[in-house]
């Protein structure tokens, strides 16, 4: 059976299990230059990276304000959430079009590879093999959230897990 993709509305849906659908992933692409995962991939693969999308951008980010509806599944919609575009806060029924392409993006690089996995030699520093020795540099690892994908959440939130011990200031 397939997934039941739920697209968050701006209602704060307690159902809700994605920032975007198949439809907003697919605008989102026509426009991107390297979309050829994305438009090879079935509806029902392009539902299953949408929500998963939406799951690691709710376990990597922490977003200004707070959610608007108490029973909402996902952090969008917020209320008292800074948009540093328009001077003013975002409105408490909406997701901004920012986290619904970050969620597309982020959906088109799960589709390519698995960026939750172990990254490539976890826990080596080096391996042996037939004589042909392989280094391992634990600090060069993908990040969960692709650059893109952080560029555009970064004008809401911040990464939870970022490496440089700084927290975003928000002032209210």
């Amino acid at each position: 059976m397939p997934l039941a993709l739920i697209k968050e509305d701006g209602t704060g849906k307690a159902d809700a299990n994605a920032y975007a659908n198949v439809a907003d992933g697919d605008a989102y692409h026509a426009g991107h230059l390297y979309a050829s995962a994305w438009t090879a991939a079935s509806a029902d693969q392009k539902a299953v990276a949408l929500v998963m999308a939406s799951r690691l951008i709710d376990a990597e980010y922490q977003f200004g304000g707070t959610r608007s509806v108490a029973t909402q599944a996902l952090q969008w919609p917020r209320e008292d959430c800074p948009d540093p575009d328009a001077g003013d806060m975002v409105a408490e029924t909406m997701v901004p079009k920012a986290v619904v392409e970050a969620a597309c993006e982020l959906a088109r690089e799960l589709i390519i590879a698995d960026r939750t996995a172990a990254p490539a030699g976890e826990g080596l520093k080096y391996y042996n093999n037939a004589g042909v020795q392989t280094g391992y540099d634990k600090t060069d690892t993908r990040p969960i959230i692709p650059a893109v994908a952080q560029a555009l959440l970064a004008k809401f939130g911040s990464l939870t897990k970022a490496k440089s011990g700084t927290v975003r200031l928000v002032r209210t």
